[in-house]
């Protein structure tokens, strides 16, 4: 395997890690309605873009899987938890982990972005180089989204 391989594993993973958490976020976190619905779809993003990577791959003889499991786990669980969570005072603390832990994540991602771009440069791969170009930006925007939540509720969250 080449080393552009090795990038599009890993952008696979980290993509994968994103959309599970962007979903554990989303369902543990439904009292929310913002956050509920926009990981939720942002999530969405993170799927698309492991179905893409799991192509590209095939191309280059990488065997992914175009269609992993994104959904958390626990899912009723999480909802339940969610609902008990919400009528305590500490959700918004909670709720910043979580948004800071994402937003980690999707600079992880953005960084992988970057790197298979470069690389897909460097060896005048234009299908690499198209896949970057079209799903990175959704990948900045995950990362603006998560940046601005952390600034809009920390203050309230942290007095």
């Amino acid at each position: 395997m080449n080393k552009l391989g090795l990038v599009l594993r890993e952008l696979h993973r980290s993509e994968l890690h994103l959309a599970r958490d962007l979903d554990a976020v989303s369902r543990r976190h439904k009292a929310d309605h913002e956050i509920y619905y926009v990981a939720g779809d942002v999530a969405g993003w993170s799927r698309e873009h492991v179905r893409r990577i799991a192509e590209a791959a095939a191309d280059m003889n990488i065997d992914l899987s175009a269609r992993p499991r994104t959904a958390a786990r626990a899912g009723e669980f999480a909802e339940r938890f969610s609902d008990l969570v919400a009528r305590r005072p500490e959700p918004s603390l909670l709720l910043l982990v979580d948004l800071r832990r994402l937003h980690q994540r999707a600079a992880g991602v953005s960084i992988d972005w970057e790197l298979l771009a470069q690389g897909a440069q460097a060896t005048k791969n234009a299908d690499l180089l198209e896949l970057a170009s079209q799903c990175h930006p959704e990948t900045l925007r995950q990362l603006r989204w998560t940046n601005s939540m952390l600034k809009v509720l920390s203050p309230q969250a942290l007095i």
